[in-house]
């Protein structure tokens, strides 16, 4: 399952494996302890009274920036069906019935199971005038429940709507038969006859109702199967689902060249003897075979009633829920589960879908709990799968290969059966970010039934099972094309403009997306589905040259390790980590083969399946199966070096290897996408052996690979126009600007109020210390103390180095001083005055914390100057001259600051920090990142700065620095103050020994086997033996070496501040050295604690 969190009118989305395509938003759920309060989110502490009005003024911008988006979304969150009755809806516009419906259990089983539905009935629907009907069917997982939101937004256009629990699932009876033609397409087909006798709904004849059906992947293969066995439906919307469902659990995207492949942009190779994409697999079988834990029935455990992603993309757990909640009590809630049976005053019997009294007394049984359905099967392996799904996905799961009785299943439930069939208008509506029904389903759909002379179109929308749901365009589109089909409206007249006239159409999405329902990219709309039609242009390709030799991979014995570039809902979670730079922790090295394009000239726009010629043979002398497994995928490598996988996945390939040791010639087919690549960007193909989301085998193996044919990448590009360019609504973005006014406006205040409260400092005493620091300490609100009691004094003229192991509270101490953060407890004063944020005082402090931000453009000059403009004081106080000298820049101060090394960018942030030549100069890690002359020069740069009666404190990792600039030391450990005076004074206390000896071998034996003597050392000097004699008096360690027949001619205190540093902070103190300098307490924007 994958999360994540909507940010529209109050609603949390979790976005899973499957679901339906219409709500945005969903019942609300409970029984899930993975969403966080809000109280777990943190935010930078900041003064109360500036606090109070930013908080009131954003809650204020929020209610005003989104009201009235929410007022004008027709679904009502949480709004679930009346149990057993009609219930008014919207003020009486829609009325929802809840009832049970008898259906035949299925050929060779006696007798009915009960199918929970809804029926949603628009005021406007009457006998006198009725109104087309639409069948909305749910998600693997799901329930009625799931698509209510769905059928209200259908119904308040004058729809009436049906919605059932598909048997197996939620409340229905039955098994789960995966879309069989028999069971769940029979079942649907009777809830038409059920239509065909209602006055309210529009007849075209008798027992033919008006009726359009939709769903979403187990719901859109429904719609597709029920199309191709009923000649009643009249128009259909699938949406992110299959034509061949062998061909979508077992793909495999290798044929041999030669292959002559259709002229549809994403059409794929349809080869056989595919590879198993167990991990989507396991999900399936996991949301629908859940039993109740030893059986218990009233527990409310089962299989629960969310789909595969909730309602509408984004609603609750990705498998319905583990927990459903009891659904006694006087409110009859509803769990994870499904809907509860209570409902205090009124028995809802078993129409809920429950089997207990009402009231507090009742406890009754969640609908999810598949014990709480009579003729559910308790079966702990199968669940609720019929007993020959459950057999054939246990042989796959074992074997990794498809059986014939297994491939019999899937082909059974594949429209692909009955695409050739199918006469009513089709609209396929299909995500790009899909590793479970991809691009090449709805493009093998549309073939097939375009065959027939259909009309069908296309639309490809910047979403799926791995990138979440419709947005409110989609949504529209797909209401427009009922409109069109089921009441007649012209496609000019529908509500998506130049979208509903268009035959294909696609979305590119931006990197922004406003809200769950807002795009921020665009959309394209072609003259038709290239290559759709007999005779008509196939879709146009752009050739680009591969480079890359030969080149050998490995698959690992038991497929172990394995790449993590594809798993189930996750495909654009990790396609983002690509795009950070973290791809290539995803693959594993010596598994894949890397071939690169040339940087394209121009910006490229890949729209479908590319495609590219590979050959693979045996490495003579090493393991290999009959067959060889491969993984494809296609990356962008961005100017910038980001990666991004294109589509989130990757094309599995089953390629049959001659055993005498000659290539196979494979045309391979690229997962399809769309996704723009800028100009001067490279295109990567790869090929791997392994993959978390599929079975590739135990067998270890040894391949050789590498290109074929003219060696060129094909990609194909779909020209057309651009009907919209998302941008983000009108409201937001109001609401956007008020918020930024008021924090500007508590700024103002804050400002004024901290220049009266703040005496002048012209009345500072000449000896007052540059800082004292007294009780500081710093909790955040996760109880985690950063800091807690640390007081030192900076003297004047001093070099202070704040010495600590990581994690030790410098760079939190630091940010207090600047007054970045606010303090807990204690007190910061500067030239006596007290610090806080925006204190006149800060004026004589110049600091260096974390990056300058300097532009690169502009030369080092520049860029001081446009700093010290930005200060708002006099440029004659920026003393500029002086602070060049001391710095040492020379005239590479006015070249371009993108030409600098980093000890140049170190230096000139350091004399950034010293315009002005502030008395206080506060510096964090200034050596970060240097080598040892540019390191040497820095020393020399900070002594010249104290010598002229100012004061640097530095915060460091290194302990040679410290003790080669510093003249006092303040050790931190643990948020606390150890130790603190003059280097000299530490160093004496470090508690190391040296002895010089004629034999060092001898000596550091007898030395070691001294108790309390550690960290014994030899080799740095000749006849000389270094060692950390703690509590052992060194004179016992004299008498202990003579004892032992070793010769001593001198012995005395090893000086070292690393010595003192050990002593003080223990064995954490070793990881400083090897910290080399870089401040890893804690990442940019967030403190020690790692708290925003």
């Amino acid at each position: 399952m994958a999360g994540s969190r909507g940010t529209g009118a109050g609603t949390v989305r979790w976005t899973g494996t499957d679901g339906t395509w219409w709500g945005a938003r969903t019942a609300p759920r409970r029984g899930r302890g993975d969403l966080r309060s809000f109280d777990e989110v943190h935010v930078l502490p900041r003064a109360r009274w500036v606090r109070t009005p930013i908080v009131a003024a954003t809650v204020t911008a929020l209610v005003l920036a989104f009201a009235p988006a929410a007022a004008a979304a027709p679904g009502v969150p949480g709004a679930t069906a009346a149990p057993a009755a009609a219930a008014a809806d919207d003020g009486g516009s829609v009325a929802v019935t809840a009832e049970r419906v008898a259906v035949p259990a299925g050929p060779g089983q006696p007798g009915t199971i009960d199918l929970d539905t809804s029926l949603y009935v628009p005021a406007s629907a009457t006998a006198a005038s009725p109104a087309p009907a639409v069948l909305v069917a749910h998600g693997f997982g799901g329930s009625k429940d799931s698509v209510d939101s769905d059928a209200r937004e259908l119904a308040a256009r004058g729809y009436v709507v049906q919605t059932w629990t598909a048997r197996g699932f939620g409340a229905s009876g039955g098994s789960i038969g995966l879309d069989d033609p028999d069971r769940e397409v029979a079942d649907a087909s009777r809830l038409v006859d059920r239509l065909s006798r209602r006055a309210d709904v529009q007849q075209d004849g008798p027992g033919d109702p008006r009726v359009g059906v939709t769903g979403g992947s187990y719901g859109g293969g429904l719609a597709l199967l029920l199309a191709g066995y009923d000649r009643r439906i009249d128009a259909i919307v699938p949406v992110i689902t299959w034509n061949d469902l062998g061909q979508a659990l077992f793909p495999n995207n290798a044929v041999p060249t030669g292959t002559s492949a259709p002229g549809t942009p994403a059409a794929g190779a349809g080869a056989g003897d595919g590879v198993f994409k167990s991990g989507w697999a396991g999900v399936f079988f996991g949301s629908g075979g859940r039993v109740p834990a030893g059986g218990d029935t009233a527990s409310g455990a089962g299989s629960g009633s969310g789909d595969e992603s909730g309602g509408g993309f984004g609603g609750s757990d990705a498998t319905g829920g583990t927990g459903g909640s009891t659904g006694g009590g006087a409110d009859g809630g509803g769990g994870v589960g499904g809907v509860g049976s209570g409902n205090g005053a009124v028995d809802a019997g078993p129409a809920a879908g429950g089997t207990g009294s009402s009231g507090p007394a009742g406890p009754g049984t969640s609908a999810g709990s598949p014990g709480a359905v009579p003729g559910a099967p308790s079966d702990p392996v199968c669940g609720r799968f019929a007993r020959d799904v459950c057999a054939a996905y246990g042989e796959a799961a074992r074997t990794g290969r498809v059986s014939p009785e297994l491939a019999r299943l899937l082909r059974r439930s594949s429209p692909a059966t009955v695409t050739d069939r199918i006469t009513a208008p089709t609209l396929l509506v299909q995500g790009e970010q899909d590793t479970l029904f991809g691009l090449d389903q709805a493009d093998a759909n549309a073939r097939q039934i375009a065959a027939n002379g259909t009309p069908v179109s296309v639309l490809w929308f910047a979403g799926g099972h791995d990138g979440g749901g419709p947005d409110s365009e989609v949504r529209a589109r797909i209401a427009d094309w009922f409109d069109q089909h089921l009441r007649g409206l012209p496609a000019a007249e529908g509500t998506t403009g130049g979208l509903a006239e268009a035959p294909f159409a696609y979305q590119v999405r931006s990197s922004v997306r406003a809200r769950d329902d807002t795009p921020t990219g665009r959309t394209v709309l072609a003259d038709a589905y290239p290559g759709l039609r007999a005779g008509s242009a196939p879709a146009p390709t752009t050739a680009l040259p591969l480079e890359g030799g030969e080149q050998t991979v490995v698959h690992p014995p038991g497929g172990n390790p394995s790449a993590l570039t594809s798993l189930p809902g996750l495909g654009s979670a990790l396609g983002s980590l690509g795009s950070l730079g973290g791809l290539s922790g995803l693959t594993t090295p010596g598994q894949s083969a890397r071939f690169l394009t040339a940087p394209v000239a121009d910006a490229i726009q890949p729209s479908g399946a590319p495609r590219v010629t590979v050959r693979v043979a045996r490495v003579a002398g090493q393991p290999a199966p009959d067959t060889a497994v491969l993984f494809a995928s296609l990356t962008t490598l961005g100017p910038d070096g980001r990666s991004t996988l294109l589509g989130n996945a990757v094309a599995p390939l089953r390629i049959a290897v001659p055993a005498d040791g000659s290539p196979a010639e494979t045309t391979v087919t690229l997962p399809g996408v769309v996704a723009p690549v800028q100009g001067g960007s490279r295109l990567l193909v790869q090929l791997s052996t392994t993959d978390q989301g599929y079975d590739s085998g135990a067998d270890p193996a040894v391949w050789r690979v590498g290109l074929a044919g003219d060696t060129a990448l094909s990609v194909p590009q779909v020209p057309g126009r651009t009907e919209s360019a998302g941008t983000v609504p009108l409201w937001p973005v109001l609401g956007i600007a008020a918020v930024l006014a008021a924090a500007l406006v508590a700024w103002l205040v804050a400002r004024l109020r901290s220049r009266r409260a703040d005496p002048a400092d012209d009345d500072v005493p000449d000896d007052a210390a540059p800082l004292v620091v007294g009780g500081l300490a710093k909790t955040y609100r996760n109880g985690f103390a950063a800091v807690s009691d640390v007081s030192f004094t900076v003297p004047r003229g001093a070099v202070l180095g704040l010495l600590g192991p990581n994690g030790a509270g410098k760079t939190t101490v630091l940010r207090m001083l600047m007054g970045l953060i606010t303090p807990t407890a204690g007190t910061m004063t500067a030239f006596s005055r007290p610090i806080r944020p925006g204190a006149a005082v800060l004026s004589r402090i110049g600091a260096f914390v974390e990056g300058p931000g300097f532009l690169p453009h502009l030369s080092g000059a520049e860029n001081l100057r446009l700093y010290w403009e930005a200060t708002g004081r006099p440029p004659e106080q920026a003393r500029m001259a002086e602070t060049l000298e001391i710095a040492g820049l020379g005239d590479s101060v006015h070249r371009r600051v993108g030409t600098y090394s980093q000890g140049m960018r170190q230096r000139l942030a350091i004399a950034q920090a010293m315009l002005g030549l502030p008395e206080l100069l506060i510096l964090d890690e200034p050596t970060n990142g240097l080598d040892p002359p540019q390191i040497h020069a820095m020393r020399e740069l900070l002594r010249r700065y104290a010598a002229g009666g100012r004061t640097v404190l530095v915060s460091s990792h290194l302990l040679s620095e410290v003790e080669q600039t510093c003249s006092e030391v303040v050790v931190m450990h643990r948020g606390t103050v150890v130790a603190a005076g003059t280097v000299a004074e530490l160093m004496a206390a470090g508690g190391g020994s040296s002895f010089t000896v004629d034999d060092t071998g001898r000596a550091a034996a007898v030395l070691a086997a001294l108790d309390g003597v550690t960290d014994v050392v030899t080799g740095d000097e000749p006849g000389v033996v270094h060692a950390h004699t703690g509590d052992t008096a060194r004179a016992d360690a004299v008498a202990a070496l003579v004892s032992g027949g070793v010769a001593v001619s001198a012995a005395g205190p090893r000086g070292r501040l690393e010595d003192a540093f050990l002593e003080l902070v223990g064995p954490e103190g070793r990881d400083v050295e090897a910290a080399q300098g870089q401040d890893v307490e804690a990442p940019r924007g967030q403190d020690a604690g790692g708290t925003p």
